[in-house]
Parts: C-alpha cells; sequence; structure tokens
C-alpha cells in the first residue's frame, strides 16, 4: 500500500481547516435559522389574535416563555454571522468557528425548547387532554435522538 492509500484524513492548513469548517457551520445555520425564524414570526402573531385573550393564564405563560426563547434562539442562530462579520480579517477564524460552532449548539438548544414551547401550547388549546405532556415528551425524546443522540453515537463510532 502506498503511502497516500494509506493516508486518512484531510491535508490542509489550520487556515484551511477554519476555512471549510466556517463554510459547514454557515451552511448549517442556515437551515436552523430558517426554522426558528418562521416559527418565531408565527409565534409574534398569536398574541393578536383574538384566541389570545381567551387562553387560560398557563397558556399565557407557556406563550410568553415560548416567545422569550424563541427570541434567545434566533439570536443565537444569528451570531455566528455576526461573528464573522466582525472578526473578519482578523486572522482568528479558527476561534471564530469554535465560537460560531458554541453558539449554533445553544441556538439548537433554544430552539428544541421553542419547539416544545409551541407544540405544549398548541396541543393544550387543541385538545385540552391529560395525554398532551406524553405527546411533548415523545417529540422531545425524537428531537433528541435526531438531534444529538444519532450525531453523538456516530461521532464516538467512527471517531478513533
Amino acid at each position: 500500500m502506498t503511502e497516500q492509500e494509506q493516508r486518512t484524513g484531510r491535508d490542509e492548513t489550520e487556515e484551511e481547516r477554519a476555512d471549510r469548517m466556517w463554510g459547514e457551520i454557515l451552511q448549517e445555520v442556515r437551515v436552523a435559522q430558517m426554522g426558528v425564524q418562521i416559527l418565531f414570526g408565527f409565534l409574534l402573531t398569536v398574541v393578536f389574535t383574538t384566541k389570545y385573550d381567551t387562553l387560560a393564564d398557563t397558556d399565557q405563560v407557556i406563550y410568553i416563555v415560548t416567545v422569550v426563547l424563541g427570541a434567545a434562539a434566533t439570536g443565537a442562530l444569528i451570531g455566528p454571522v455576526s461573528l464573522h462579520r466582525l472578526v473578519s480579517g482578523r486572522r482568528i477564524k479558527p476561534q471564530a468557528v469554535e465560537w460560531a460552532s458554541r453558539l449554533t449548539v445553544v441556538g439548537l438548544l433554544l430552539l428544541l425548547a421553542v419547539m416544545v414551547g409551541a407544540l405544549l401550547l398548541i396541543l393544550r388549546v387543541a385538545t385540552h387532554d391529560g395525554y398532551v405532556p406524553w405527546l411533548v415528551a415523545g417529540v422531545v425524546v425524537w428531537y433528541l435522538v435526531c438531534w444529538f443522540v444519532v450525531p453523538l453515537w456516530v461521532r464516538h463510532r467512527h471517531t478513533q
């Protein structure tokens, strides 16, 4: 086997790796940003409907907490764009990539909380049944499996 055939990984400098990873983060964030911005925009309109005034106090609290979490998720997921713009040209892209990655994970966790709050509110208003928390818990487990468990398992399984 030649040296080229045995080589694994990429032959890139730290700066090249940071450039590649930055592009990957931006693509990932675009997907998450779209979802959180649409959900957040929808949530902002709810308070202006006639139905809002008839919500129980608990449902109004769930709504307010969900809107605040939506604002926080939007901030965290837009953060990498601002970070890039403000540090661009300062020769600190590897550090910027690290911080953008952290902001993205925080944004995903906040998005998870927003999805839970929105689902809980909608199902409580739509059904008024005791099984709503169980449905929401099932969806939370599904999100955790899809967003965190599978990626972490793949990372563990295929990383030396």
